[in-house]
């Protein structure tokens, strides 16, 4: 058996099934078989597409992209355990999430392909935020709408999701003191994937991640971000404690980024090969569907099914992306001032003839 990813070391976190597929904890988590055969359809789907989004990068469809494959069930779990008037604040690696959340894939890609800033999707319809590249601001506003939340008395909770150099940023722990105090109905989900771009886990961070909760008054909670079942439960519970009034949680997921942190990037420079051929080995896909098969929830007719299915969806993503027409160029000027200065005026004037 391979070595677990260095940063999973100290604290053993929360699971269900183990890497192999077999069970080791309370294996119902409250969802029947179609519900759990949709998760790993949907965990199926965002790796495939995931994949198809590199190769558009390379073929200079989309102008850059964040992968996130090994954080399937990471994304999946978390965003299948939100209710519909849960909110989502992203950053710029969630489409496995996006999927969930019923966020059309070509328009979430729009971002991608530089047509438009955030992403053209609705985000109150959708309940999904726009996508923010700053790292960590989100945080700030996912809490504070969880307290507009409190304040309207909605039973309800947003989530925030970051990776773990965020965590070293002063929005998180401005975000994470305002929630303590004010008991926000607020999930701060820390997809923990070893690498803050070229930096590792240990280097930018001396402690463990969960624990920093203790210090803002809040339960925080380590779980083995490769098991969706462990994922989607501790997400379910710390919904469940956001909606009785009980405040937040702090949810760090392990897991691995087995890509690059984005297209831009070559971690060629700073890790190992073999290390990334060891995280391999606790794939959360080929986990989950093990335990499904091994259960008799799913079988090789309907694998092969789905096969066919996804493939079919993913190319109509990618020629739904290549055919986004460029905007409108007067776009570049509107939405950023109510009164233009003339410097701004002058260059809208030229670069329109006008």
């Amino acid at each position: 058996m391979a070595s677990e990813p260095d940063h999973w070391r100290g604290t053993e976190p929360l699971r269900v099934l183990a890497p192999d597929g077999t069970a080791v904890g309370d294996i119902d988590v409250g969802l029947a078989p179609d519900e759990l055969r949709a998760m790993l359809r949907w965990m199926l789907l965002a790796r495939r597409l995931d994949r198809e989004c590199i190769a558009l990068q390379r073929q200079g469809e989309l102008t850059v992209y964040p992968g996130f494959e090994g954080q399937e069930a990471a994304q999946i779990g978390s965003a299948t355990a939100l209710g519909p008037e849960d909110f989502v604040f992203p950053t710029f690696r969630e489409l496995a999430a996006a999927l969930v959340r019923g966020v059309d894939p070509v328009q979430y890609l729009a971002y991608h392909r530089g047509t438009w800033h955030g992403g053209p999707y609705d985000p109150r319809a959708t309940r999904f935020g726009p996508i923010c590249i700053p790292v960590a601001t989100q945080i700030v506003h996912a809490v504070g709408y969880a307290m507009g939340l409190a304040l309207d008395g909605t039973r309800a909770c947003s989530l925030a999701y970051f990776g773990d150099g965020s965590t070293s940023e002063g929005d998180f722990h401005e975000a994470a003191n305002l929630a303590g105090v004010f008991s926000a109905p607020a999930i701060l989900f820390c997809q923990n994937n070893g690498w803050a771009i070229s930096v590792p886990t240990e280097r930018q961070t001396a402690g463990e991640i969960f624990r920093r909760a203790e210090g803002y008054g809040f339960p925080g909670i380590r779980v083995d971000g490769n098991d969706v079942l462990a994922v989607y439960r501790t997400t379910r519970e710390a919904a469940a404690r956001a909606y009785a009034g009980d405040g937040p949680t702090l949810i760090e997921a392990l897991t691995y980024r087995i890509g690059a942190h984005s297209t831009a990037d070559d971690p060629g420079r700073y890790r190992v090969e073999d290390e990334v051929a060891a995280a391999r080995a606790f794939d959360p896909i080929v986990r989950f569907r093990s335990w499904l098969e091994s259960v008799g929830h799913i079988d090789g007719g309907v694998l092969a099914d789905w096969e066919g299915e996804i493939e079919s969806e993913v190319l109509a993503i990618r020629d739904g992306v290549i055919a986004q027409p460029a905007p409108p160029v007067e776009w570049m000027f509107d939405h950023t001032y109510a009164d233009p200065p003339a410097a701004i005026a002058e260059q809208r004037a030229e670069v329109l003839g006008g």
